[in-house]
């Protein structure tokens, strides 16, 4: 539909492998020759993993087109099955003529491929299986596997064996009864996404290959498919289709990264924010944040400060309100009894008391501890006092024949 529309010859993104489409990335040069090692040498086991569309698959293809004259390729690209269905599907790969009576025996079918394998090594050939999305394979497949390489000569292996598939494939082989499997593995190599440059350089070679001329897409149109898509080439491939055919519609010769968001939030389904937007909502958060810290700080201090100065007033008074009632009892029980020196001890408390405006919460703790044994103190003294001014005058009255002590004001009242 848009191939005119840009000057192409074919469509540059489609999702099918192609060799011809192949970009040699660093990582996936390095896995292609992990690969071309696995063909070329003999022993063991060459294990690829790497994430959902990084392109395992093209890498194979890749292999397969390239594939060297004396090396025969069995691919399995589904292997979710059983030992002998596995078997069965090896031997139909490398073209294995089989009887009726041996395609529901493991040990019959393995008997003969063991003899089509010296044949091919008396032929000087290399035999090869390679296994697709082997993170599928059951336990008891994995452990007929590990059972090929044991075909053997006395100086070579038979079969050469190549597992691809994603991540879960390492966790799956690091099982402790897989142990002698993983063992036998001699190569290991993990393909990871594309870089930001390695994106831009795909997209740049796929439009190149399918006949482009001119510039496509612009620098921020290549920085942001790297973004939506994580630098996954199948997803570079479905997002850069749907960017071509956008602009087509709007009637755009020239590729910009509003298209390319508009492109990735149709493949995902949801609305992509930009790329700054989180940087924004990021930085406002922060702000608001530290705003309300500092409101709940200042109302915390105005409150504190309100209280505080509430308590120091209140503290105040009835530091006030005891030193008066303590230099009153004071001056009464000296009148009463002569006790000046006392007197003259607690005028000084509560005179001392008075001088502490603004005590601090430990300050007002020690205060209230001292003011309660100071009245205490004061209490037992003016009780002891008023008992013995009542007792002394009795005492003087029978030794002296004076009369008794009336309450004041008594006098008065006779008169």
């Amino acid at each position: 539909m848009y191939l005119s529309f840009y000057g192409l010859a074919e469509k540059p993104f489609s999702i099918t492998p192609d060799p011809r489409y192949l970009f040699l990335g660093g990582r996936h040069a390095e896995a292609l020759a992990h690969l071309v090692y696995g063909i070329s040498e003999a022993g063991g086991f060459i294990q690829l993993t790497g994430e959902v569309g990084t392109g395992k698959t093209t890498i194979i293809r890749s292999l397969l087109a390239k594939q060297p004259d004396n090396a025969e390729i069995a691919l399995i690209l589904n292997p979710r099955m059983n030992a002998p269905e596995f078997m069965l599907t090896l031997c139909e790969e490398l073209g294995i003529l089989l009887p009726d009576d041996a395609v529901g025996s493991v040990k019959e079918l393995v008997d003969i491929l063991n003899r089509y394998l010296l044949k091919s090594h008396a032929q000087g050939k290399r035999v090869v299986l390679i296994v697709d999305e082997a993170q599928n394979l059951a336990p008891e497949v994995l452990e007929q596997v590990r059972l090929l390489t044991n075909l053997e000569t006395e100086t070579q292996k038979l079969l050469q064996i190549i597992l691809i598939g994603q991540p879960e494939l390492r966790d799956m082989l690091a099982r402790n009864d897989l142990r002698q499997l993983a063992q036998r593995i001699t190569g290991r190599y993990h393909l990871d996404p594309l870089s930001r440059e390695e994106s831009s350089a795909y997209v740049k070679h796929r439009l190149r290959i399918a006949g482009a001329t001119t510039e496509i897409f612009t620098g921020g149109a290549l920085t942001e498919m790297y973004r939506v898509s994580g630098g996954v080439p199948r997803l570079l491939n479905v997002i850069g289709d749907r960017a071509l055919l956008g602009g087509y519609s709007e009637d755009r010769h020239i590729i910009t990264a509003s298209v390319v968001r508009k492109a990735a939030s149709e493949v995902f389904g949801r609305r992509l924010t930009p790329a700054w937007l989180p940087w924004v909502l990021g930085g406002a958060t922060a702000v608001v944040v530290a705003g309300v810290i500092f409101a709940v700080w200042q109302l915390g201090a105005t409150r504190h400060g309100t209280r505080c100065r509430d308590s120091a007033r209140r503290q105040r008074a009835r530091t006030d309100r005891h030193g008066r009632i303590a230099g009153n009892t004071a001056g009464h029980h000296a009148t009463a009894s002569g006790a000046a020196p006392c007197a003259g001890r607690f005028r000084d408390a509560a005179a001392q008391l008075r001088r502490r405006h603004r005590p601090g919460r430990r300050v007002r703790a020690a205060v209230r501890a001292v003011v309660g044994a100071l009245c205490g103190r004061l209490r037992r003294c003016v009780l002891a006092g008023a008992a013995a001014g009542t007792r002394m005058p009795e005492r003087d009255r029978r030794h002296r024949g004076a009369a008794p002590l009336q309450p004041p004001g008594a006098a008065g009242a006779g008169r």
